[in-house]
């Protein structure tokens, strides 16, 4: 049986999107579930719209979610090099393997040059609007003789080469998403294989690169979908076993329109820099489309490649819901090791400017107890600065009426005194004593229950909720919590 093997082909135009992401997500699945190979090829013919850096950022995006491939385009020692026997892996580096196959379809007739300038392109889809026909080439070069055609080119005019589709033809295919699909040549258009540049266009080089790179499955969004019977007929010209087409249903936001930067995170490093776990995202990611049998909704990477397949991918655009993928990554946050979580933090902490990298090394036990407590209610690690910022603050400031109402309890200063007075009789604040305190200020003032608990949590955080009170009494210290005392009789009592 031939080896399974799937390629991503990204364009490298700038960030790797969000639906990308997805798309290589899925080719890997597939690849490891039926222990084949996964090939990163980079699509760049379009010189137009190449975008320095982005090959880099997309190969770190992958690596980063734990999307590893076996051959294709790497980075080492920050040079991108390719490993492989079917490279060069890079289009642009492959320009003499597509002229070769040009020359082959023009020699057998199923190509031809056309010399037509955009002016006059551009005229014919006007017409052919306005009439209500569907715009595409209207043949004009389609008869000239090849001998012509090489004059014209040795006198320097300038061409492309199109596919010469033939007349009412059905072309038949089958997709594993949408099951069989047909459509007649006569809606399609002679497409341009190979530009005036001298560079294919998508449709002759990934074809070519498909073949000759053994690709089996071809996994890539519905946008391609129209594209395909043109592909499908260049595998039939050539002579070509054409491989399985999965079409993908593109991810949606809430409004089901196509997920756009004007509606806010959709490059992969958005979502990095807002936090999320490579974990979290591709876990969610995976569910945005597909789902497995026994609808389990978390699931590590090895869970998702066990339970991959093309029959429970939808057909219907993926909502991509932010709350949904709060939820998991918040899982994951939960779940990880707090030394992790720590890690992960600390570079949030110390841009909001709440420590430094000398603090983050002298107090690492602190800081870790510290994430700990405030990483339940987490959804990403860029909220850490807003959730333990009044640990830093001695200044309280209290967040809303009803908790200075609590505050100004008339039992709140007895509270504050009694503490003061434990205080005052210890060195530093241990975790027995953090423990413990609260039922000492009770027998000390016989002040209990809410009437205790709430006046003392607004005047030590400001706010009545948060995180478990015995933790902030030891992770703040004896000399932070006298100090908030003084601040809170002065300025609230």
């Amino acid at each position: 049986m031939e080896e399974v093997r799937l390629r991503f082909a990204p364009s490298p135009t700038g960030y790797l999107h969000i639906g990308g992401l997805r798309t290589a997500l899925y080719n890997y699945l597939f690849a490891k579930h039926n222990g084949g190979k996964f090939i990163l090829r980079i699509e760049d013919t379009d010189q137009t719209r190449f975008v320095e850096g982005a090959i880099e950022n997309l190969i770190s995006s992958l690596h980063w979610a734990g999307i590893e491939y076996d051959e294709g385009v790497f980075i080492e020692d920050n040079k991108v090099v390719q490993k492989g026997d079917y490279g060069p892996y890079i289009q642009s580096e492959r320009l003499d393997i597509y002229r070769e196959y040009v020359d082959k379809l023009i020699e057998s007739g199923h190509a031809y040059y056309c010399f037509c300038s955009k002016e006059r392109l551009d005229t014919v889809r006007e017409e052919q609007k306005i009439k209500g026909l569907i715009p595409k080439y209207d043949g004009l070069c389609r008869n000239i003789s090849l001998e012509e055609a090489k004059k014209r080119i040795a006198n320097g005019e300038e061409y492309v080469v199109r596919l010469k589709l033939p007349h009412n033809k059905d072309i038949k295919f089958h997709d594993l998403v949408r099951g069989h699909i047909t459509i007649n040549t006569d809606d399609i258009d002679d497409q341009v294989l190979l530009k005036s540049d001298g560079y294919p266009t998508y449709h002759l080089a990934v074809v070519i690169d498909d073949h000759l790179m053994k690709i089996t499955h071809i996994v890539r969004g519905e946008e391609w979908l129209p594209s395909t019977p043109k592909h499908v007929y260049l595998y039939e010209v050539f002579g070509w076993e054409k491989p399985t087409y999965v079409h993908l249903p593109t991810v949606l936001n809430k409004e089901r329109k196509k997920l756009s930067k004007r509606h806010g995170d959709v490059s992969v490093d958005d979502f990095k820099s807002k936090g999320y776990l490579p974990e979290g995202l591709i876990n969610y990611l995976a569910l945005v489309g597909w789902s497995p049998e026994d609808n389990e909704e978390i699931l590590s990477l090895e869970d998702m490649i066990q339970k991959f397949s093309f029959d429970r991918v939808s057909k219907t655009g993926g909502i991509f819901d932010k709350d949904k993928l709060d939820w998991v990554n918040g899982h994951y946050i939960r779940s990880n090791s707090i030394e992790k979580i720590t890690d992960l933090a600390i570079p949030y902490l110390i841009e909001a400017g709440l420590i430094d990298k000398e603090f983050a090394k002298t107090n690492r036990e602190w800081l870790e107890i510290l994430v700990d407590i405030v990483r339940e209610g987490m959804s990403h690690m860029s909220e850490i600065a807003n959730k333990v910022e009044f640990m830093f603050n001695n200044e309280i400031k209290v967040e809303d009426e009803e908790a200075l109402e609590m505050l100004k309890n008339e039992n709140t200063k007895t509270i504050l005194e009694a503490i003061r007075k434990e205080l005052d009789a210890i060195d530093e604040i241990s975790e027995d004593f953090s423990n413990s305190l609260m039922k000492v200020i009770q027998k000390a003032t016989g002040i209990k229950g809410k009437n205790l608990f709430m006046p003392t949590r607004v005047a030590l955080s400001g706010s009545l909720h948060g995180p478990e009170f015995a933790k902030i009494i030891y992770l703040l210290g004896k000399q932070n919590i006298l100090e908030r005392i003084d601040y809170v009789e002065e300025k609230y009592l």
